[in-house]
Parts: structure tokens; C-alpha cells; sequence
């Protein structure tokens, strides 16, 4: 994009200065004249159904104004994709309220009432007889031949044998006894599995391997921590439902709620300018925001829904756990030849999360194998739903076979960043199985040139030279690890106005859930119109202000799939721009060019607003009256509502893409121990991208930064926790489960990033939000063992009772399989 003003350059985004002040309104500061508030019951028990209801007492309350059972709720509807293709419903899908719940803290009824403490008593006053059934909280102990099953029907999600395009549903899967022999000793059994795939000679490569290790790894479910809770605010005008809600994903999240409530789309206004966080947990929303919409209908009045954070805890969702084996063999260089992985994932008893099959492939891709198989089944268990949190299944997988790695670096005595660097993914790597004689691949990969960056930022041969030497009851040591995740999706639209007043107005319809990409990925279409950002207004968070088609603000794919969207519509401009200029001055369009705020072939120039306003003169393509066929028929929409305000720029994202994009971080980490207290704290951190062109560098710093604290949180502390008994949580409170603080993270943390362009995308832009997570919790791992040696835990989190009980056995003493400790 040659020297660019506004890309790559860090700027004060829209939303600042409300954020600062105050004045930023999320879903529970909205007010509505009349305004009910709705509270919720939630099942005390794993897995119930409910036998009667008794909500006499309640409906005597004054002030109670309506009680709402699952039975009201609207029915699982069909999806309809962009193709046309119609997914059935699930009708054992999550929902709102439940008869039958499934995990302890899932919602059953909710009431609306004058106040929240009328509400409060009117749940109280309400008297449920819950028939108790079977539960699990366990995915090995559900999978013994004689376990219970999360659902009456089963313990999995499955399809029918010979028919791969049936619904999925529930079934049974249970393991054999004599597959449970070494999981006493730690050794994950390898049983029935729902998912395999393979490529190359595996025997061969075990075989021609120096070192082979056989390793179990367990990692914690987590919380995701949401600033905002799932509050919301409904209320009908004319037929239409207006919802303030969180949400990541503005324009998509439409969809989702006329789903969910049985609407048609242009009957959903979604108004979300700000929300508190997100990480994977509500990508289109969250079903519990029909409980408002419905009792809104119901009684004719707006309704808020405040959801506390108790309530967040279970209904927010959390990130599964994996227990993976990996048996891995290296060759004396360090290079990985053989590589056979069988993962077992914790689900709820709900939708499936592909957490544990999709670790193969970022696997698969991070380490390059010669030869690998991948072997995964996921299991229901009676625990809150499982949703994406940031880096999903590619976040489990790394921290599974990172201290494999290291311990294969120290077993042949190699650097540790040697090992990864000989293994590394280069320009269009392979990845996941093979298809035919093909494997998908991806854009591109400059992982070795940011473990270079960092091995010389960070220092690396002095820190490692100190790692595992004591200093009195202090040992420090110093680890690194690399990650990876998707980056980018394409075929999205762009759509801005540049008015007679010579400012563009951008059309955003990207969430802003805090990552700034709201506003980040349009400077490249003000950039490409010669515009100073001053020039510039935003409009984003409501979907009545006319939003273009926009993709999901989740997987990282936002900064690649809109930063294309945004020059596809400024190309569209221009050339539009070029042939007024051409029209009005003479010449030919392709003498024009675009630069400080008008249009020139060197002797003959117009300002922009006098082209916006020959535009409005000359209708059709120019001012918006005539729309391209390929745009979706959201952005048709919009469009068509600003047709005829100035020179519009509409277009979608049929760039072509070669590959699939994927960004990588290299994360360096050094600890310091105390050998007698088991205590430890990280010292420095440092964290190396690859995501191609940086659009912001702020931004970009506090996501990569950012980010790898997240990770940071799932390798000292963040972890639930189960009775295995009776089936109920014991961290309830966000302090029981807490991320890190300012106190727990280094107090200078660095950053860098390659800043090497994407070739696959005009802009060469990736998204940087997921790959971090997994570099910040297997370095910190890594920087452990380094420390104080291997084998000397075997999960995560690692807390300080796990390092005194190991060095006092000199073996790792957690329970090794045991889900939700």
C-alpha cells in the first residue's frame, strides 16, 4: 500500500475517550420508561427434571408480572447458511431455561417483577420438586463400562454408523476395562474414539527415532472471566424486538437472536456498541438473552435482565479440558518424525466444541511431523455448556505437546528454541490430514524470523545459561514456546459514503468487544482515499445504522477478513471516483489517482466532496441507487437505505487466498522458584508475532500482551473445580478462580512482531488475538522445568503445593486423570 499515513500507525479510536469518562453505556446502564427486571432459578442439582412446579405464592407477589417456564420459550429453530443450506435444529441444543437441567446453575424459570428484589422474593417464594438423575462431572469416569451418562440417552454426540450427513445425536460410548490398565500410573487410556486421521509411515518413524517419549498431559477447564456478565435489555416497537446485549460480533449476532426468537432479520435491531470482553464465549450472542425478549412480549413492557456474576459462572460457559497421550519421536537433530496423539475432551452435556479434534491439526501444523496420527472423542459430562475461549482445541494441544518437546530438547541436548526452529512451519506449510494425495496448507509462516527476534530481544543465551542453577532456596528458569492459530476469513463486505462535506462515513459492522478492530480496519480504506482519520466517522454498534455483511469477531479472523473488505470497498471507490474525475476534468480514469483529499492526473484535480457531490448528480453505481450482485443481502440492505448521500464504496472480498491464513507467536518466559515454599512468580516475559502487516501497533501490543496473560492464568492458577460426589461446583466466585492480576504478570513486558505481509491478502494484514494464549501458558510450563527438571507435573495449572509435594517425592503427585481438581 506504499507509505501509508494511517496503517501501521497508532491513533486515539472512537470509543476512547467514553471509556475514560465513563460515559460508555454497556447493556445494563440502558433505561426504558416502564422497565421490568427479570431474576432467575437455577437447578441446585447436576442433572434433574423437573417434576411439578408450584409458582402460586410467587404470582400473589405484588409487583410480580409474569413467570417464565421453558415451555414458553420459542421452539430450536433451522439454520439457513449464506448457500442456502438448511441445518436442521437441534432440539437437544442449549437453551434459555430448562426442565431438564443438565449441570448444576442451569437456568429453569426467571421471573419479571416491578424491581429486582421483587423478583428475588418471587423466585424464593417458589417451590420445585426435582426428580434426581444420573450424573457425571468425569470423562473417564463416564467412558468405564460401568459409568453413569450426562444425558438419559447417552454420554456422546454421534452420528449413525454408515451415514456421515445424518444429524448428529446422542449415543452411548463406553471403554472397556482392561483399557483403563495404566491410568492408575498416569497413562491415559486409549480407547473407542470418535475422530482419527493419519498421514505418512508412523512405524517408520518411530523406528529411525534417537529419543521416543510417551508422555500424558492434562489441562484445566477455565472460566472466561467476562468483564460483562450476560445482561440484557428487550423491548417491541412496531413489531420489531430492540435488544442491548454484549456481544463480539454485531452484525452476525442478528441472526442468531431472529433464530432463537423465530424472527425474520430485518425484525431484529441488536444495539451492542460496547462490550465487556468476550474471548470466545458469546462470538453471536447468548441464548439467555431471550428470556428478556420473551418476557418483554409477554407483559407488553421492556424488561433488563442483570445476570450477577455467580450466574456468569455457570452460564457463561467454560473452555474444555484435554487429557492428551503423545508418543513422539526425534530424530539426534531435533526433528520430529513420528507423532501419535489420542486426546480425550470435556464437554457439557450440550453442543459439541471440536476442542479436541481440532488440536491435531494446530498440532500438526505448529510441529511439522514427518508422519502423525490423530485419534480424539469428546465426552458429555453434567458441567456448564463448553464454549470457544480464545485459541480453542489449538490452546490444549500445544500445552499438551510442549513439555514433549522440551523434554526431547534436553534428552538429545538441544537448545530449546533450535528444536522448534528446526521443526517450524515455513511459507506454505502442511497441515491436519491428508485428502488424497493434498493436504491443506497455510498462507504463510515466518515463525523461525520471530523466534530469531526473539531469542535476540529477549536475551536468550544469557537467561539460559542461569536456568536451573540455585541461589540459596531460588532457582530461576527460562523457557520458550511457539503457538499458532487461524487468522482470517474472507468474502465479507465494505461499505462507506464519502459525503459533500468531504468526510467519510464508515459503516462498521464489526463488535467492539475491546480489540479496537471496529474502527482498526477501516484506516485502510481512509488510507486508500487520501483521508486524514479526522475526516473520518465511525458508526458501529447499532444495527439500525445501516451495517454492512461483517464477519464473526471471533478466531481471530476479524483484522484479515475486514481490513480485505475495507479495500475491496475502497477500490470500488476509487475506480468510481476515477471515472467521475475522467467524466468531469477529461482524460482517462486510469490518469487519475487518489491522494490528500482529491483526485489528480497531475494538471487536473477535484476534492473529494466535489466528486461525492457528482455523484449524487449522476445516481446509479456512483451515489448507491445501483448495488453489485455478489454483496450480501444484509449489506444490500443497508446500502440501499444510504443510496444517494455521496460516493459510495460497496464491495465484497472476492480477493483470492492461496491457503489457509494462520499468525504465530514465539513466547519466551523466566521464572524464579523457591524451592522450599513451592511459591514462584514469572520474572520477564516476552512475546514474538507473526500475524503479517500491523494495522495498529497499540492495539496490536494489548492483544499479543494481552492475550498471553490469559495464558499466563491457565499455567499458574485458573482452573474449576468439582465435587465428584455429589456433582457441584466449589469455585463459585471469581476470586476462587481468579486470572492473573498486575501483581501475578511481570511488570515490563515486551513485545515485537515480524511485520512481514500476508501475500495472500491485499492489505497482508492477520489477526494476532488467539495464538498468544498458548505461548504465554507453555512458556511459563516450559520455564518451569527448566527450573527444577522434568516430570515434575504433569497438568496444569502448576501451584505451589504441586512443586513442594514433587520435590519432596521427586515424582509428580497430582492426581494425574482426575477431572476438575
Amino acid at each position: 500500500m506504499g507509505d501509508n499515513k494511517l496503517v501501521g500507525r497508532n491513533y486515539t479510536t472512537p470509543d476512547l475517550l467514553a471509556k475514560v469518562t465513563g460515559r460508555a453505556k454497556y447493556a445494563e446502564d440502558f433505561r426504558v420508561d416502564g422497565m421490568l427486571y427479570a431474576r432467575l432459578l437455577l437447578s441446585p442439582l447436576p442433572h434433574a427434571r423437573v417434576r411439578s412446579i408450584d409458582t402460586s405464592a410467587a404470582e400473589a407477589m405484588p409487583g410480580v408480572r409474569a413467570i417464565l417456564r421453558a415451555s414458553d420459550l420459542p421452539a430450536p429453530a433451522d439454520v439457513v447458511t449464506d448457500l442456502g443450506e438448511r441445518i436442521a435444529a437441534n432440539p437437544k441444543g442449549e437453551q434459555a431455561l430448562s426442565d431438564e437441567p443438565l449441570y448444576a446453575g442451569e437456568p429453569v424459570l426467571a421471573v419479571a417483577a416491578v424491581d429486582e428484589e421483587t423478583a428475588a422474593a418471587a423466585i424464593e417464594a417458589i417451590e420445585i420438586d426435582f426428580e434426581p438423575l444420573p450424573f457425571v462431572v468425569d470423562p473417564l469416569v463416564t467412558l468405564r463400562p460401568d459409568g453413569p451418562n450426562a444425558r438419559t440417552d447417552g454420554n456422546c454426540w454421534g452420528r449413525p454408523a454408515g451415514e456421515p450427513s445424518a444429524p448428529i445425536d446422542v449415543q452411548v460410548m463406553k471403554w472397556a476395562s482392561a483399557d483403563f490398565g495404566e491410568v492408575d500410573e498416569g497413562t491415559l487410556p486409549e480407547g473407542e474414539h470418535q475422530d482419527e486421521w493419519a498421514f505418512g509411515d508412523l512405524e517408520a518413524g518411530f523406528r529411525d527415532s534417537a529419543v521416543v517419549l510417551d508422555e500424558t498431559f492434562s489441562t484445566a477447564n477455565n472460566q472466561h472471566h467476562v468483564l460483562e456478565p450476560r445482561s440484557a435489555l428487550a423491548y417491541w416497537r412496531n413489531g420489531k424486538l430492540y435488544m442491548h446485549t454484549g456481544t463480539q460480533s454485531t452484525v452476525q449476532t442478528v441472526a442468531s437472536i431472529a433464530r432463537w426468537m423465530r424472527l425474520d432479520v430485518e425484525d431484529v435491531v441488536l444495539i451492542t456498541e460496547y462490550t465487556g470482553g468476550g474471548f470466545g464465549s458469546r462470538a453471536t450472542g447468548a441464548v439467555i438473552c431471550t428470556v428478556p425478549a420473551v418476557l418483554s412480549q409477554m407483559t407488553g413492557s421492556p424488561v433488563m435482565m442483570r445476570v450477577s456474576r455467580e450466574e456468569e459462572q455457570y452460564i457463561g460457559g467454560i473452555r474444555p479440558a484435554l487429557h492428551g497421550r503423545v508418543k513422539a519421536g526425534f530424530a539426534s537433530d531435533g526433528r520430529l518424525l513420528a507423532l501419535d496423539l489420542f486426546v480425550v475432551g470435556e464437554n457439557s452435556a450440550y453442543e459439541p466444541q471440536g476442542d479436541a479434534s481440532f488440536a491435531g491439526n494446530i498440532v500438526s501444523l505448529l510441529y511439522q511431523p514427518r508422519a502423525m496420527r490423530s485419534r480424539a472423542t469428546t465426552v458429555l459430562t453434567n458441567t456448564p455448556p463448553r464454549r470457544a475461549q480464545s485459541q480453542p482445541g489449538g490452546m490444549q494441544g500445544i500445552t499438551i505437546m510442549e513439555p514433549v518437546v522440551s523434554k526431547a530438547a534436553r534428552e538429545l541436548g538441544i537448545d530449546q528454541v533450535d528444536i522448534r526452529r528446526v521443526n517450524a512451519p515455513v511459507s506454505k506449510a502442511p497441515f491436519g490430514p491428508a485428502f488424497g494425495n493434498n493436504r491443506a496448507y497455510c498462507t504463510s509462516a515466518f515463525l523461525r524470523e520471530a523466534l530469531d527476534l526473539g531469542v535476540e530481544l529477549f536475551d536468550w543465551e544469557t537467561r539460559k545459561a542461569r536456568s536451573g542453577r540455585r541461589n540459596g532456596s531460588k532457582v530461576r528458569g527460562s523457557g520458550v514456546s511457539v503457538s499458532t492459530f487461524v487468522a482470517g476469513s474472507t468474502g465479507f463486505d465494505g461499505l462507506f459514503v464519502i459525503k459533500p462535506d468531504g468526510k467519510m462515513y464508515v459503516q462498521s459492522g464489526v463488535g467492539n468487544l475491546g480489540t479496537e478492530s471496529f474502527s482498526d480496519v477501516h484506516r485502510v480504506a481512509a488510507e486508500m482515499m487520501g483521508l486524514p482519520w479526522e475526516k473520518v466517522e465511525v458508526a458501529w454498534g447499532d444495527t439500525s445504522q445501516n451495517l454492512p455483511w461483517t464477519c464473526v469477531s471471533g478466531g481471530s479472523q476479524t483484522t484479515h477478513a475486514m481490513t480485505r473488505a475495507a479495500h475491496a470497498a475502497a477500490s470500488d471507490a476509487i475506480a468510481k471516483a476515477q471515472e467521475i474525475a475522467a467524466r468531469a476534468l477529461g482524460g482517462s480514469p486510469a490518469s487519475y489517482r487518489i491522494a490528500d483529499e482529491g483526485i489528480t492526473n497531475g494538471t487536473r484535480s477535484m476534492t473529494l466532496a466535489e466528486v461525492a457531490r457528482r455523484a449524487v448528480e449522476l445516481g446509479g453505481r456512483y451515489d448507491g441507487h445501483e448495488l453489485p450482485d455478489d454483496i450480501n443481502e444484509f449489506t444490500t440492505r443497508s446500502a440501499t437505505a444510504l443510496a444517494g448521500q455521496g460516493l459510495m464504496g460497496v464491495a465484497r472480498d472476492a480477493y483470492s487466498r492461496d491457503g489457509t491464513t494462520f499468525s504465530f507467536v514465539a513466547g519466551f518466559a523466566e521464572v524464579e522458584v523457591d524451592v522450599e515454599t513451592g511459591n514462584y512468580h514469572i520474572v520477564d516475559y516476552m512475546a514474538v508475532g507473526d500475524s503479517g502487516t500491523i494495522i495498529h501497533p497499540r492495539s496490536y501490543g494489548g492483544q499479543i500482551l494481552g492475550r498471553s496473560i490469559l495464558g499466563m492464568g491457565h499455567a499458574l492458577a485458573q482452573k474449576t473445580v468439582y465435587d465428584q460426589h455429589y456433582g457441584l461446583p466449589l469455585a463459585t466466585r471469581m476470586y476462587q478462580s481468579r486470572p492473573p492480576t498486575i501483581l501475578d504478570i511481570p511488570r515490563n513486558m515486551k513485545w515485537e512482531a515480524v511485520n512481514l505481509p500476508d501475500p495472500e491478502s491485499p492489505v497482508g494484514a492477520k489477526g494476532i488475538g488467539e495464538p498468544p494464549v498458548a505461548a504465554g501458558a507453555a512458556a511459563i510450563l516450559n520455564a518451569l522445568s527448566a527450573a527444577l527438571g522434568d516430570d515434575m507435573f504433569r497438568r496444569s495449572p502448576v501451584t505451589l503445593d504441586n512443586i513442594l509435594m514433587a520435590l519432596e517425592h521427586g515424582r509428580p503427585m497430582q492426581e494425574p486423570l482426575t477431572a476438575h481438581i
